[in-house]
C-alpha cells in the first residue's frame, strides 16, 4: 500500500506547483483598464485642415489624425476628443456653437489623463498678430519691421493680462472635474525661425525685421502657458527645442506647421499630419507613455 500514497503526496506536489505557476505567471494576473483620455483644445490639438476629417462635428474642423489620436492609439487609451478649432480658453467653461457643449463637461472623477494646447486664439491676440504682421510684411515688400514698429508690446500685454489669468483659471477647473487625471499642457511648435532667410517671405509674407517679432510673442505665449501649467501642477510639453527647423517656412517633409501661402493645407499655419505626430510624440515621451 505504500505505492499508492506515494502517488498520492507526488499529484499534491504538482496540482501545488501548478498552482503556484499560473498564479505567479502574467496571464493570471488581471489587465490593466485602459486609461481614460480626454483631449480638449483648440485647432492644434484638434488638427485642423489634417484629414480625414472627424465626420462627427464638421464645426469644429477635428481630425482623426490629429495628436491626442496618435497618443491614444499608442498607449490603447479610451479617448473622448472634444477639441475643436478656433476654441478660446473660455470656451472649456462655455459652449463655443449651439449644440456644442463646454469642453470640460467632458471631464468626469474617472479620467485619467488630460491632454490640451489652448491659449493662441484668446482675444484673437495671436491671429491678430500673424494677420497685422503679414499685412504690413505685403506692403513694405519684405522689409524692415512695420508690425513692431506700429504694435510695439501691445500683443505681449493682451497674453499677460487676459491670457494668463484664462489659462491659470482653466487649468484649475480642470483639476476640479478631474482630481485624479494627468494633466499635460502642450506648447505650440515654432510658427516663424528665429531669423528669416531669403525663402521665408514667398510663404509668410512677414518682413524680415517682424519675422523675430513674431517669434517673440509666440515664445511669450508659451512662457505664460508654462508658468500657468506649473502653477496649478500640469504637465508641460515643451516644443521650443525638438521644433527648431520644423517651422512653416521649411520645405514638405521637414516643416510641421503649413505656411501662409503655397502650403498643403486648408488651414494654413497650423501642423500638418507629420507636426501632430511629432506633437504626439514629444508629449508621449514628457509623460512616460511611450
Amino acid at each position: 500500500m505504500p505505492k499508492p500514497a506515494r502517488n498520492v503526496m507526488a499529484a499534491s506536489v504538482i496540482a501545488g506547483a501548478l498552482t503556484l505557476g499560473l498564479a505567479g505567471s502574467p496571464a493570471a494576473h488581471a489587465t490593466p483598464a485602459p486609461l481614460d483620455y480626454v483631449a480638449l483644445g483648440d485647432s492644434y490639438s484638434a488638427g485642423s485642415g489634417v484629414l480625414p476629417v472627424d465626420p462627427t462635428n464638421l464645426l469644429c474642423l477635428r481630425s482623426t489624425a490629429n495628436y491626442p489620436h496618435v497618443i491614444a492609439s499608442r498607449t490603447d487609451a479610451r479617448l473622448k476628443d472634444v477639441t475643436c478649432g478656433g476654441a478660446q480658453t473660455k470656451h472649456f467653461a462655455e459652449a463655443q456653437y449651439p449644440g456644442v457643449a463646454p469642453q470640460t463637461d467632458a471631464l468626469t472623477a474617472d479620467t485619467d489623463l488630460v491632454t490640451l494646447t489652448i491659449g493662441g486664439n484668446d482675444d484673437n491676440t495671436f491671429i491678430n498678430a500673424i494677420i497685422a504682421c503679414g499685412s504690413a510684411g505685403l506692403l513694405s515688400g519684405g522689409k524692415g519691421s512695420p508690425c513692431k514698429d506700429r504694435n510695439g508690446t501691445s500683443f505681449d500685454d493682451k497674453i499677460d493680462a487676459n491670457t494668463y489669468p484664462a489659462l491659470k483659471n482653466a487649468l484649475r477647473n480642470i483639476r476640479a472635474k478631474a482630481p485624479g487625471a494627468r494633466v499635460a499642457v502642450l506648447g505650440y511648435p515654432w510658427i516663424t525661425p528665429a531669423v528669416a532667410d531669403s525663402s521665408c517671405f514667398a510663404k509668410l509674407p512677414i518682413a524680415s525685421g517682424d519675422v523675430p517679432y513674431v517669434r517673440g510673442i509666440q515664445a511669450h505665449l508659451n512662457a505664460v502657458i508654462k508658468r500657468a501649467a506649473e502653477e496649478t501642477g500640469a504637465t508641460y510639453v515643451d516644443f521650443s527645442d525638438v521644433s527648431e527647423g520644423h517651422d512653416a517656412c521649411k520645405a514638405a517633409g521637414t516643416r510641421w506647421i503649413e505656411p501662409l501661402l503655397f502650403g498643403h493645407s486648408v488651414v494654413p499655419v497650423h501642423p500638418n499630419a507629420l507636426g501632430e505626430r511629432r506633437m504626439a510624440e514629444r508629449a508621449l515621451t514628457v509623460l512616460g507613455l511611450g
